[in-house]
């Protein structure tokens, strides 16, 4: 395959590019995502590209969004929809949940609804309380909708590229303190399969199990670890439902280790999740220590960029963590 070297928001405008131009019932709609191009400057360029019957600038209204594209869905068109910020679900969260995840089962599988939820989460960029939220944990909570989460510019393309695809309701959350790091993508077309976690690095320590920006922040306290004698392992699910258990269970009979970090509050976030199907599974006869969560505070995200970053874990955090743990 031919590569090139891409940011995060390069790649996921390459994906919805490219899936319009494949099929014509794919559309785009959103809070200045024509016009403007996106709040983060993910969709420029899209609207003078396919005019504004497939890229829609839409009111300010997030259950509006949900609920049109939901029967946008149902009718046999492919419907992305941007959430300008993921704290901005709560306004979606009807139609989202009780609608979307939910026709597909109510209509004995005779109704799909092959809809994509986009949605920049997380801090990193001092928007505050109301614009920096990790609210993952929520939505693995309803059954019948699938979720996304990836770290890097390969995965991001891949992953969304399915989730395009996929006949059923799909929420996709991309980390927007990485929509400008680099990485390398394939030119040629390609998709990553649901389900499937990355092992970004391979240790035999320990296992760091991270999502979105932490999986970045991870890699970073392996390499200094590393320099201690520290051999450290990280698994990105990329996504969280489907989940990948096996790839961690495994991970774990390795190293009788696990760390799992997550920028959003530790209380009721997914690692406790995580930490659940571990102890559930036959890995739990192979641990040598209790499971570590690194995680944020249970505080709102402050306003102060300094404040910020003592609420979400940063990287020596993740390298105490492991330090205390082996």
């Amino acid at each position: 395959m031919t590569m090139a070297l891409i940011t995060y928001k390069e790649a996921v405008r390459q994906a919805m590019q490219e899936e319009m131009r494949r099929d014509e019932n794919v559309f785009l709609l959103g809070e200045d995502v024509g016009v403007y191009g996106g709040a983060f400057g993910v969709s420029l360029g899209m609207l003078e590209e396919f005019g504004e019957e497939r890229v829609r600038d839409t009111p300010i209204s997030e259950g509006v969004i949900a609920g049109a594209a939901a029967g946008a869905a149902v009718t046999g068109l492919r419907p992305i929809a941007e959430i300008m910020f993921s704290d901005f679900i709560t306004i979606a969260m009807d139609s989202l949940v009780n609608q979307a995840a939910k026709m597909r089962y109510m209509f004995g599988g005779k109704a799909k609804v092959p809809m994509v939820l986009r949605m920049p989460g997380g801090s990193g960029t001092g928007a505050a309380a109301q614009h920096s939220q990790s609210l993952e944990a929520w939505l693995v909570h309803v059954p019948g909708l699938k979720v996304v989460m990836p770290s890097t510019p390969y995965d991001v393309k891949g992953l969304l590229k399915t989730a395009i695809r996929d006949d059923n309701p799909v929420v996709f959350i991309e980390t927007k303190t990485v929509y400008n790091k680099k990485g390398e993508v394939p030119e040629e077309d390609y998709v990553i399969p649901f389900g499937v976690a990355d092992v970004k690095r391979v240790g035999r320590d320990v296992t760091v199990f991270a999502t979105g920006v932490m999986v970045h922040r991870s890699l970073e306290a392996a390499e200094i670890l590393a320099k201690e004698g520290i051999d450290v392992e990280v698994i990105d699910p990329r996504t969280l439902v489907p989940f990948d258990k096996e790839t961690l269970v495994k991970s774990v009979i390795k190293t009788g280790k696990l760390i799992i970090v997550h920028e959003a509050c530790k209380r009721g976030g997914f690692g406790g999740e995580v930490a659940a199907e571990v102890m559930e599974s036959e890995a739990f006869d192979y641990l040598d220590a209790p499971i570590k969560r690194v995680a944020g505070k249970n505080i709102p995200i402050p306003y102060c960029m300094e404040l910020e970053k003592s609420a979400v874990p940063q990287v020596d955090d993740i390298v105490n963590a492991v330090r205390e743990i082996v």
